[in-house]
Parts: C-alpha cells; structure tokens; sequence
C-alpha cells in the first residue's frame, strides 16, 4: 500500500476539512494517509512517504509562516515525489489573480515545485470567531471583498468540493503511478 503524507496548517480549521476529503478519496484509492499539523508537529519527514500533498490558507496577504517553514525544511524530498499543493482563502472568490500570485510567490519563496497545484475558495465561520474578531473581519470583507457574506450571524463556504475531489483523484493516481514505495 501507498503512503501519503497530508500536511496543512490549522489556523482557521477549514484546511483540515478540506483534508478530511482529500483523504477520504485517497484512502478510496488505497493509499494510506498520515495527518501532520504543521503549527502543532513538524516531526514527520515526508522523505519517509511516497508522495505528500500540502495545504495551507492565506490570511492577510500570506500563507503561513509555519508551512513556508515546513516546506523549506523538506523541499528537497517534496521535489523528488509526487507532491500536490492547495491553497484555501477568500481571494480565490473576490480576486483569483491575486490568489494565484500569492501561491507563486509562495513557490517562489519555499523553493518547492509541486506536481499539482490547486486553488480552493476558503471559508468564513463567523460562529467560531469572537465578537471582535467577527465585526473585523465583516469590516474588512466589505471593504476588501464586495460579494462576500457579512452577516455575521452565519457561516459562509466557497469551497467546491467537486473540485478538491477532483484534485485528490488526479493526485491518487500521480501516486499509484509511481515508481516508488516505501515499506
């Protein structure tokens, strides 16, 4: 069986989600799948798997400082496997070439040269966000991001989880078409 090391950053709990799903339809595949918080452990060393897929969310014009961390840290095993790369965030609604300059500055700056890449529209969960952190981010949608919800009595996903499937079946098979296998 296939391993696959699953990496995201936690910080507004929509990337593992969006991993929960990923995983579902790479377990479907038989691959077995190992989670890995980057911003609560960074022990795992991908060179140990067969392949790796990445996710992390931009907040404030940049993806995590602990996922570039990460992936500067391993870049060179992540280079040599089939790797996958997604993005979650708001941009990808309000301004999709912004988001897809954030994820190859992101490139840029960690080295890494994923197989696949994918942009997922994120989430706001007003519900989980105290009361002056909501009534900020309100303000700053509508300022930022006209389109967006702002009633800050629900929550809003624009993910498209036909398209995270979509990616996690193209990544499985980039897997199972791989030479390699670690026992």
């Amino acid at each position: 069986m296939k391993r696959v090391i699953l990496a995201y950053g936690a910080a507004g709990g929509h990337i593992a989600k969006i991993s929960d799903v990923i995983s579902e339809v790479l377990r479907s595949h038989d691959i077995d799948v190992t989670f890995l918080d980057v911003n609560a452990d960074r022990e795992a060393d991908p060179a140990e798997y067969d392949g790796a897929v990445v996710g992390a969310s931009i907040h404030l014009g940049r993806h995590e400082k602990h996922m570039v961390e990460f992936i500067r840290t391993y870049v060179d095993a992540l280079n040599r496997m089939p790797s996958a790369f997604f993005s979650a965030s708001l941009e990808v609604e309000a301004d999709p070439d912004e988001a897809k300059g954030l994820v190859e500055q992101f490139e840029r700056e960690t080295g890494w040269r994923p197989d696949r890449v994918a942009l997922f529209g994120g989430a706001l969960v007003h519900a989980h966000y105290g009361f002056a952190r909501r009534h900020l981010m309100k303000r700053q949608d509508e300022g930022q991001k006209p389109g967006l919800g702002t009633d800050v009595s629900r929550d809003y996903v624009y993910t498209e989880w036909d398209a995270v499937r979509r990616f996690a079946e193209d990544f499985a098979a980039d897997v199972n078409a791989s030479g390699t296998h670690r026992a």
